[in-house]
């Protein structure tokens, strides 16, 4: 009897072995549950965000789906703390065991399973975790599978003991770790949790986050400090018990308090908000199909086409293939953008548009107090205001719903005059407020906006890119995408067409009231805001100084309307809607800050024009470099011209309209242009040095909003300080390398009233290379 039941327990341990096999192969083979296959298994599928570098390699932002904001980190950047930690933690044998850790499954066998030890640890090594995180956590679909997930994650887990080193798995398990607050994976973590990089990390913020690892919801630090303060002193206490740390280095470590630099991740936060959403859109764009342009996106499509032809960033990851064919993916292939903006230039470009319009904004408001029309002029028909906000309330997210979901005009009207709770900008900060949604509208077309670019006349380097105020709260970018008139800012393009005629700055014109034939047979008398010498004889030089509008009517008087237009247009404006009239030498056209800015480098460079450029290279993952750029160059004026509008554009700041720049402690040597439309709708500054351009715009949301009187109004009193408060900013930091000293060097024995006699082989024998020194 003994006999038999001995041997009946033998068939049983047998069956037991075999069916355990038979089980372990069955998985292997993929026959139960799912089994990834080798290839998968050698490359895992990992999102990785592609982050984009300023020229002096700080992270400027990330570009990734929401849940999946992670930036591969190697083994080799992680900090000796975080290892030491997770791997105290959550697997101390890690580097004994070959995927499973015998001694801890039975020990939690016996503890959970039998004696129901709640605490007693889990048996899961961190091969296994990878292994769950990677292949198993969402695959469970039935009862079935859920029993067979922890087998399935043994046999993974030995399959990426083969396939990678211990080192590699622990990178891996970072980079894949989901920290919450879109932190995914250690590198972002640090950041968002510590602001430092995964080297950085001290062994309590380590502690910190590996902490999290067991369930980062619960330990979050965020919201639950003093619970994650004590999971932090668990894991501090399992780097004792592995010997990482000493006693007494542990119970220093666990009196601390837990403090964190926490930094959310959002897209619309941080530097250069507008310049990477720009950026973006540029490499993200496919080819253009003219069918999928409406009829008034025709320019678009001009531009976009244009884009696509010339310019090797626009649409690049559609004109770029991976190894295995596919496009390359800006949210998940973890690329490595590197662009030209400095990350001082820009915080100082931003903290110039802050400073100024924020001082500028309150005067807006108080003229405003008591209108009806506000933030309309008060000139404009109560009607037409009506029409505009209307307008602006049917261009919402809000009157989309709720016309999709089949409200009546009248019930959408009435919802957007209920006041309600929200949270609305103002430059003192975020804050609570109740007010009607139709109200909120007019709130936000109060506020100034802005357009500023800065630029290497050299080699096209955009140093630092504004697009408006604040990019959570005004998206639409006036730096590269708005455009506006540019009023007198157009003028150093009418006179170079006159200096490539012949003129001179020195020829003289009296300054009396000009009037034009239109092609239409009428005439066209402009108005002057200058009344200073009139009927006496002037230079073309102290027109230009003083922003004369006689005189450039008398100048377009001698000139062809189409040939200003092909000559703006070859400074980079691709605005095709530029009409050649007359009055287009005062600048009803509109044209980007952007574009502007570029057009301007010629007189800083010798007549060649340089097109902006925003990213030098792109890396892939593994730091291949697969993409450069260089500048695109054009020469558009010759340099005899180039040295004459030097003379007069630097006496617009010595002499001229543009002097207010030196209240401001600016001494360089600079030439440019203020600008300012009809009812100081748009205000405009074009600056530069011999080594940067710079401009900017300020005005309202629409062009019916702007300040009453030219006090505040000009382009003098809105955009210049923008300009000089930035260029100061640049001149006081000495690491940039801008010097105040550095000047224009016009050749030797130039004389601007010369004409067109000065040939321009003359000027290149007297070092035209060393003329910008």
């Amino acid at each position: 009897m003994i006999r038999k039941i001995i041997k009946a327990l033998w068939i049983l341990l047998a069956i037991a072995v075999v069916a355990v096999v038979i089980i372990f192969v069955s998985i292997s083979k993929g026959w139960i549950g799912y089994m990834p296959p080798v290839e998968e298994l050698e490359n895992p599928s990992y999102k990785f965000a592609t982050e984009i570098f300023s020229e002096d390699e700080k992270v400027l932002g990330t570009w990734s789906y929401s849940k999946e904001n992670r930036v591969y980190t190697a083994y080799k950047d992680l900090s000796p703390n975080i290892i030491n930690a997770l791997i105290a933690t959550e697997d101390v044998r890690f580097a004994e065991h070959s995927g499973i850790d015998a001694k801890a499954l039975f020990r939690a066998f016996v503890k959970r399973g039998l004696l129901f030890q709640k605490n007693a640890g889990g048996g899961s090594t961190l091969s296994q975790q990878l292994a769950k995180q990677l292949f198993t956590e969402n695959v469970a679909r039935n009862t079935l599978q859920r029993l067979f997930q922890k087998p399935i994650e043994w046999v993974i887990a030995v399959k990426l003991e083969r396939y990678y080193t211990k080192e590699e798995i622990l990178s891996m398990y970072l980079n894949k770790f989901d920290f919450l607050n879109n932190a995914v994976g250690i590198k972002t973590a640090a950041h968002t949790y510590f602001n430092r990089e995964p080297k950085d990390l001290k062994i309590e913020e380590a502690a910190t986050l590996v902490g999290m690892c067991k369930n980062p919801s619960l330990y979050n630090p965020v919201r639950f400090n003093e619970r994650s303060r004590g999971r932090r002193n668990v894991v501090l206490g399992q780097m004792r018990k592995a010997g990482y740390i000493t006693e007494s280095e542990c119970d220093s470590l666990q009196a601390l308090p837990l403090k964190l630099s926490y930094n959310r991740v959002d897209h619309k936060e941080g530097l250069a908000t507008y310049f990477r959403e720009y950026l973006r859109g540029v490499m993200t764009a496919t080819k253009p199909v003219k069918s999928n342009y409406r009829g008034w996106q025709m320019q678009k499509f001009y531009e976009d086409s244009l884009s696509w032809e010339t310019n090797p960033l626009y649409g690049w990851c559609a004109k770029n293939k991976k190894k295995d064919g596919s496009n390359y993916n800006v949210y998940t292939d973890g690329l490595k953008i590197y662009t030209t903006l400095n990350s001082r230039m820009q915080q100082y470009a931003e903290e110039a548009v802050e400073e100024h319009l924020s001082y500028l904004q309150p005067l807006f408001f108080k003229e405003k107090v008591g209108s009806k029309n506000a933030p309309y002029a008060r000139v404009l028909p109560a009607k037409r205001v009506e029409e505009l906000l209307t307008k602006a309330m049917k261009q919402t997210e809000r009157y989309r719903l709720m016309k999709e979901a089949g409200n009546s005009e009248q019930e959408i009207r009435k919802a957007f005059d209920t006041p309600q709770e929200m949270t609305v900008f103002s430059w003192m900060g975020s804050k609570d407020t109740i007010m009607t949604p139709m109200d909120s509208i007019r709130y936000y077309k109060s506020f100034l906006r802005t357009g500023f670019m800065s630029m290497d006349p050299m080699n096209g380097h955009v140093k630092a890119y504004v697009g408006g105020p604040n990019y959570t709260y005004f998206q639409y970018d006036m730096a590269m995408v708005g455009r506006r008139q540019v009023g007198s800012t157009i003028k150093p393009y009418l006179y170079t067409l006159a200096m490539e005629n012949n003129f001179s700055p020195c020829d003289q014109v009296r300054h009396v009231e000009q009037t034009l034939i239109t092609e239409t047979g009428e005439p066209w008398s402009p108005r002057n805001s200058n009344k200073k010498r009139y009927g006496e004889m002037v230079t073309l030089k102290w027109g230009l100084a003083n922003s004369d509008n006689w005189i450039s009517a008398y100048l377009m008087s001698k000139l062809n309307p189409y040939e200003l237009v092909r000559l703006i247009h070859s400074f980079g404006v691709r605005n095709k809607a530029i009409d050649p009239v007359v009055s287009l030498c005062l600048g009803p056209c509109e044209i980007s800050v952007g574009e502007m800015v570029s057009a301007y480098t010629a007189f800083a460079n010798r007549g060649i024009r340089v097109a902006p450029l925003f990213v030098t290279r792109i890396e892939d993952s593994e730091g291949n470099v697969i993409s450069t750029f260089a500048p695109q160059m054009d020469e558009v004026i010759s340099t005899s011209s180039v040295y004459k509008m030097l003379v007069m554009l630097r006496a617009v700041i010595n002499e001229g309209t543009g002097g207010r720049v030196r209240r401001y402690g600016i001494t360089a040597d600079m030439g440019g242009k203020t600008g300012t439309t009809n009812e100081n709708s748009d205000s405009w500054f074009m600056g530069f040095t011999p080594s940067l351009v710079s401009g900017c715009w300020v005005g309202g949301d629409e062009r019916d909003i702007h300040f009453g009187s030219m006090t505040y109004g000009q382009g003098a009193a809105a955009a210049l300080p923008i300009w000089a408060k930035y260029m100061k900013k640049v001149f006081d930091d000495p690491t940039l390398g801008y010097d105040q000293q550095e000047t224009f060097k016009l050749p030797e024995g130039f004389d601007p009233c010369a004409g067109s006699e000065t040939p321009d082989g003359e000027v290149e024998e007297m070092g035209l290379d060393d003329l910008f020194n």
